[in-house]
């Protein structure tokens, strides 16, 4: 019985965003895939920071701005549409960089389950990104550990 590794569980096709994405589109990014967080990358590939939806809430309590998800699913009914401009253009002002968590916890691709598991459970993490050797070779959800424990063989 071996032991089960990031590397089993990760999803290696990752959806990154950069720093200079703006905050907007970057929401829009998280929604459309329906994932939680996205890691940053710059352009050498090295990860500088994860963008989660937690983050976006947080950018959202400092300005005062309709939410972004209303915003995005255009439901929002301004006085004018001049005033709804103007805060549009407030948060498109952000960028991923100002609202990411720098220096993200990470796990290496042969970090055990239980460490991954014990991470997200004690620390609220919802997203881990797998780095090694200083590169992004993938990521693992919540739901990705939810499924190996779903799947395990039961011991008795």
């Amino acid at each position: 019985m071996t032991m089960t590794t990031a590397k089993d569980i990760m999803t290696t096709e990752v959806i990154t965003l950069t720093p200079e994405t703006d905050i907007v589109q970057a929401a829009k990014v998280l929604l459309d895939n329906g994932i939680n967080g996205a890691p940053v990358v710059d352009g050498q590939g090295r990860l500088t920071g994860i963008l989660c939806q937690s983050d976006l809430v947080v950018q959202q309590k400092r300005l005062p701005v309709p939410t972004i998800y209303t915003l995005l699913d255009g439901f929002v009914t301004f006085t004018s549409s001049k005033q709804m401009e103007k805060q549009v253009r407030k948060i498109a002002a952000l960028t991923v960089a100002e609202a990411m968590t720098p220096n993200p916890v990470t796990v290496k691709s042969d970090t055990g389950l239980e460490t991954i598991a014990g991470l997200m459970v004690d620390s609220h993490f919802h997203t881990l990104p797998v780095v090694d050797d200083g590169r992004l070779v993938g990521i693992i959800g919540k739901e990705d550990v939810l499924k190996t424990l779903l799947f395990a063989p039961k011991g008795h």
